[in-house]
């Protein structure tokens, strides 16, 4: 397996810096562009992306290709993010929670209950909404490709069913490192505790946490529910997931491949969407066999426990528009 360490290593031995577009491979012309991710390989976010290789090499004849790093071989998203910033790797997917605190205007899609269902998510992203918050990555050497949804958001943990904030009271969760996740465990009694990914089912095991929240999917690919055995239907967060790409790596591209990767990075959009409602619905099936215990929540109560967050992002001039326009869409 490569490793994040052999990966830079590599850079280092091919005489490139961390501010290299690409990585060429095989001499000539043909520019590999490199791609990470933390979900296993058959994961939906993942396979689109090997899709959008599989269209930039027939569209190119092989000139422009790109290569996979998924089940997080090149380390966590934080550490992908700055990847990608400084030009070491090209592309990533990351989850917007992880983006919350160095860019405000992901802060909106990450709210809990701002969205009400995945159609009404779709329309937004697909909007001008998405759009804007694609471009505000730009601030930061970043370039915004795309948005990925991926469900409803919720609570499993490996004690009891939580049908109401009070079942939370006292209970460790792990959240992404964003101030929202955190502030809204507290409101909701339980103890926030940040964690990489890749951490979560190994502090399942040990009880550093108790629980822990996020789509159905993850909870399955992961394995997680092996140590989680309730699952929980709070739908608090439809949070999306964003495909960058390293600014450096973008601007030293041809302004035809430019445009050209833009537009199936933007087509991979239907087929994520797709792999994501088939398997999905495999991962439910999956689950309710494996005999995870699966129970509805009391919506309006945790949407009562969680308001006096809203409230302090609404006074917020610029995410107060964008939620006046997620909302309208619903």
């Amino acid at each position: 397996m490569t490793t994040r360490r052999k990966f830079l290593l590599g850079l280092g031995a091919a005489g490139l810096s961390a501010g290299a577009a690409s990585t060429s491979w095989g001499g000539g012309d043909a520019r590999v562009l490199t791609a990470t991710d933390v979900h296993v390989k058959d994961y939906p976010t993942v396979a689109a992306v090997d899709w959008i290789g599989r269209q930039l090499e027939d569209a190119t004849g092989g000139r422009l290709r790109l290569r996979m790093y998924h089940s997080g071989q090149l380390g966590r998203e934080s550490e992908a993010i700055d990847m990608a910033r400084f030009g070491a790797i090209d592309i990533t997917r990351v989850y917007s929670g992880a983006l919350n605190n160095a860019f405000p205007l992901t802060q909106v899609l990450s709210l809990p209950y701002v969205f009400d269902s995945v159609a009404h998510l779709r329309r937004v992203l697909d909007g001008a909404v998405g759009a804007q918050v694609l471009r505000g990555f730009a601030a930061r050497e970043l370039v915004g490709l795309a948005m990925y949804d991926c469900g409803a958001r919720c609570f499993y943990n490996v004690r009891q069913p939580i049908r109401t904030p009070a079942d939370m009271r006292g209970l460790k969760f792990r959240v992404p490192s964003s101030d929202i996740f955190m502030r809204m465990i507290r409101l909701l009694g339980g103890n926030p505790t940040p964690l990489a990914y890749g951490e979560v089912f190994s502090a399942l095991q040990t009880h550093l946490i108790d629980g822990a929240e996020n789509n159905l999917r993850s909870f399955h690919s992961s394995r997680q529910f092996e140590a989680a055995r309730h699952w929980s239907q709070s739908e608090h967060s439809y949070a999306p997931d964003v495909l960058l790409m390293s600014k450096r790596s973008h601007d030293a591209l041809a302004p035809r491949d430019r445009g050209l990767l833009l537009e199936i990075a933007r087509a991979s959009v239907a087929v994520m969407r797709r792999l994501w409602d088939e398997s999905e619905a495999v991962a439910r099936r999956s689950l309710f066999e494996a005999g995870v215990r699966m129970n509805d929540c009391d919506l309006p109560a945790f949407r009562k426990a969680v308001a006096p967050l809203l409230d302090d992002y609404h006074r917020v001039p610029a995410l107060e528009a964008l939620y006046r326009d997620v909302r309208s869409l619903a």
